[in-house]
C-alpha cells in the first residue's frame, strides 16, 4: 500500500489502522507498483483539525472527511489522531464493507486509554468518548472499561522498589503451525538442554544478586517458553532448586510454571513444582476439538488434556490457568462455544482467551501463502467467551491486542475473584522492572519519577546456541540505569 500523507500525521498510526482493514498489508519504501493508495491530508483550522482521506484500490475509490475540535484536556496528538482515524476509517469501511469492533483505537493496550479517560472524565463520560470519538462497539466498551478498573488494583502493587523475573525455556515437544515464538522441537536442539540449563542457572543466580544489590523486592517469578514442562523430572527439580536457593519462594506473590502442553505434564513434575513453591500453573488445550488440534500440529488429544487437567487439580497447586485460541483452522463458532462450555465446567481459576494472530514466522504463512484472517466465526467465538465467562463469575482483568489478528480482535485474561495472574499485568503495563533470563527473553528496566517513566530494554539472544555464546553484561547495564535515575 502506498501512503501519501500531507500534514502533521502519525504514519505508524495510519499504517496500523489500515492493517486492520487490509490484513497483512505491507508499506514498502519503494511503492511504485502499489495497487492500493491512501491519500490523507490534515489542516489546522479554527477550533480543531480537519482531515480528508481518499482510498483507491482495484475495487474502487472512496473519500471521507472529518473534523475534530480542540476542547478541555485533549492534546493536539489526540485531536489529530481522531480526526485522521475517523476519515480513514470511513473511507476504508465504505470500500471494504467492514466495521471494526475496536473502531479507530489502535495500540497494544487499549485499557491504558480507557484508564486515562476514566481518571480524567469518569466512567460514564469515558464510555461516551470511546463510542463517539474512537467508534468502539458497545461490547468492547464494556470490556475495556472493566479491564481498566480491574487491572488498576494489580498495577498498584508494583513500585520502583519491586520487580519480576521471567525465565525462558525455549523448547517445545512440537511446533504449532501458528507459532512464531523462538521454541524448538528437534532432537539436535533438545540435546542442548543440559548445557542450556547450566548457563541459565548461572544467569538466574547473577540476576537475583543484581536484584539484591539494587534493593528491589521480587513479586513474581514466571517460567515460560516454549514449554517449560518439556524438561524431565530431574532437570525441572534442578531448575527450581536453583531458584529456591536464590529466594524464599514463599515470599513471592506469584510463582508461575507454564505447563502449556498437556502431553508434557506428569504427576511427578507437579509434585516437584509444588514442593518448590510453584503456586500457579498453565495447562493449555487451545481447543477441545480433536480435529482442530491435529490440524494445528498439537501432539495431544482432548482426552489427554482432560487427564492432565485432573492431574494438575489433584496436585494441590493453588491457581490453574487454561489458554484457548479463537479463530484456529477448522474451528467453528459452535465447536469453540463447546470448548468454552467444557472449560467452564472444569472451573479453573483463570481462563485466557486469545485470538489467532497470523505472523510471518508462523508455519501457516510459509511459502508466501495468504491466510484469510477475516473470520466471522472468530468474532462470534470471542463474544461468546466474554458473555459466558462473565455470566459464570469470571471478570476480565488483562487485555492486549496484536497486529494481524483474526478480525482485528483481542486477547483477554478472565479470572475468578482473587485468581488474577499478576505477572502478565505487570509486564504489559510497564508497572515495574522485569528481568528476562534465557534465550529470547527481554529485560525491561522501568523507573518512574514525578509522573515520567523511563524504560530501557535489553534483549537476550534469540536462539539457544547464540545464548550459550553470549557475553553481554546486562547486570552492569541494569546497575548503571538505576544509578543514573536515582
Amino acid at each position: 500500500m502506498k501512503l501519501i500523507l500531507d500534514g502533521k500525521i502519525n504514519r505508524t498510526y495510519v499504517q496500523t489502522l489500515c492493517m486492520a482493514f487490509f490484513h497483512g498489508e505491507k508499506f514498502p519504501k519503494d511503492e511504485k507498483d502499489a495497487t492500493t493508495v491512501l491519500y490523507v491530508k490534515t489542516e489546522d483550522r479554527e477550533g480543531g483539525i480537519y482531515c480528508e482521506a481518499e482510498l483507491c484500490t482495484q475495487n474502487g475509490k472512496e473519500r471521507a472527511t472529518s473534523f475534530d475540535a480542540f476542547s478541555g484536556i485533549k492534546s493536539y496528538e489526540r485531536v489529530s489522531k481522531t480526526a485522521v482515524g475517523k476519515a480513514v476509517y470511513e473511507a476504508a469501511s465504505k470500500l471494504t464493507g467492514k466495521s471494526l469492533p475496536w473502531g479507530i483505537l489502535t495500540g497494544i493496550r487499549p485499557s491504558k486509554v480507557a484508564a486515562d479517560l476514566i481518571k480524567d472524565e469518569g466512567k460514564g463520560c469515558a464510555s461516551e468518548i470511546l463510542k463517539n470519538e474512537y467508534l468502539l462497539s458497545d461490547k468492547k466498551i464494556r470490556l475495556v472499561t472493566d479491564v481498566a478498573q480491574n487491572e488498576k488494583k494489580i498495577i498498584s502493587l508494583a513500585t520502583d522498589k519491586t520487580c519480576s523475573i521471567y525465565i525462558s525455556i525455549p523448547f517445545c515437544p512440537s511446533r504449532c503451525n501458528y507459532c512464531s515464538f523462538i521454541s524448538y522441537a528437534t532432537p539436535k536442539l533438545f540435546s542442548l538442554i543440559p548445557e542450556y540449563l547450566n548457563r541459565l542457572m548461572l544467569d538466574i543466580k547473577n540476576t537475583f544478586e543484581t536484584v539484591k544489590s539494587l534493593g528491589l523486592k521480587v513479586l513474581c517469578v514466571y517460567i515460560g517458553g516454549g514449554t517449560p514442562t518439556v524438561l524431565n523430572e530431574s532437570q525441572l527439580d534442578k531448575l527450581l532448586s536453583c531458584i529456591g536457593n536464590c529466594i524464599d519462594t514463599k515470599e513471592l506473590l506469584e510463582f508461575t510454571l507454564e505447563g502449556g502442553r498437556p502431553d508434557t505434564i506428569t504427576e511427578e513434575k507437579l509434585r516437584i513444582a509444588k514442593a518448590h513453591g510453584v503456586n500457579r500453573i498453565s495447562v493449555n488445550p487451545q481447543s477441545l476439538n480433536d480435529s482442530v488440534l491435529e490440524k494445528i500440529g498439537r501432539k495431544h488429544t482432548v482426552a489427554d488434556f482432560l487427564m492432565a487437567y485432573e492431574t494438575v487439580e489433584k496436585s494441590g497447586i493453588e491457581h490453574i490457568n487454561t489458554d484457548l485460541i479463537a479463530g484456529l483452522d477448522g474451528d467453528t463458532k459452535e465447536s469453540f462455544q463447546n470448548t468454552v462450555d467444557k472449560i467452564i465446567s472444569l472451573s479453573p481459576g483463570n481462563v485466557t482467551v486469545h485470538t489467532l494472530c497470523v505472523k510471518n514466522a508462523a508455519e501457516i504463512r510459509k511459502g508466501g501463502a495468504a491466510y484469510e484472517t477475516d473470520d466471522k466465526a472468530a468474532s462470534a467465538s470471542v463474544d461468546y467467551a466474554y458473555d459466558r465467562l462473565t455470566e459464570c463469575g469470571y471478570a476480565p482483568y488483562y487485555l492486549y491486542r496484536q497486529k494481524n489478528t483474526v478480525s482485528d480482535l483481542e486477547n483477554v485474561g478472565y479470572s475468578k475473584p482473587g485468581e488474577e495472574g499478576l505477572y502478565n499485568v505487570f509486564m504489559m503495563a510497564d508497572a515495574h522492572t522485569v528481568f528476562g533470563v534465557g534465550a529470547g527473553s527481554t529485560t525491561k528496566l522501568v523507573f518512574s519519577n514525578e509522573g515520567k517513566t523511563e524504560i530501557k530494554r535489553i534483549f537476550s539472544p534469540k536462539y539457544p546456541y547464540e545464548y550459550l555464546q553470549d557475553n553481554q553484561n546486562k547486570y552492569k547495564e541494569a546497575e548503571d540505569f538505576f544509578k543514573k535515575e536515582v
